[in-house]
């Protein structure tokens, strides 16, 4: 898959992020990225067959204090090629770039990872995320 393509895919999972998410979605960059950094995987522990298809790193909203300010922008990874080696097709391909996209968003607003699996539940379910 070309990169424009995937990021296409990208840019269509964050519009079906729920408006009142959207417009709490301050100070972050969504990057497309080939591969995590091995030491990142090191750092995380995550050995092969075992790969990382998105990362957050920054500090989740409801941990930022009075004085945060003047920050640079929290980063949210997707990572192109293990999420293309993980998929079969392109439909697994948005179906999986649209879970890790709910997944990373998850982390910035601050969600345990039980609550994320709630909504990626609902995502998989077919049911609107409008409600969360």
């Amino acid at each position: 898959m070309t990169r424009q393509r995937f990021q296409q895919l990208v840019e269509d999972a964050l519009a079906e992020i729920p408006p009142r998410f959207r417009a709490a979605m301050k100070n972050v960059a969504v990057i497309v990225e080939d591969a995590p950094p091995a030491d990142i995987l090191e750092e995380m522990e995550i050995e092969p067959p075992d790969s990382l298809f998105g990362l957050y790193q920054g500090i989740p909203l409801p941990e930022r204090t009075w004085s945060y300010g003047n920050a640079l922008p929290d980063r949210i990874s997707i990572y192109q090629q293990p999420i293309e080696d993980a998929c079969d097709d392109d439909d697994e391909i948005r179906e999986c770039v649209a879970e890790t996209i709910i997944h990373e968003f998850g982390h910035y607003f601050g969600m345990d990872e039980d609550q994320i699996e709630e909504i990626e539940e609902k995502y998989w379910r077919g049911e609107s995320l409008d409600d969360i």
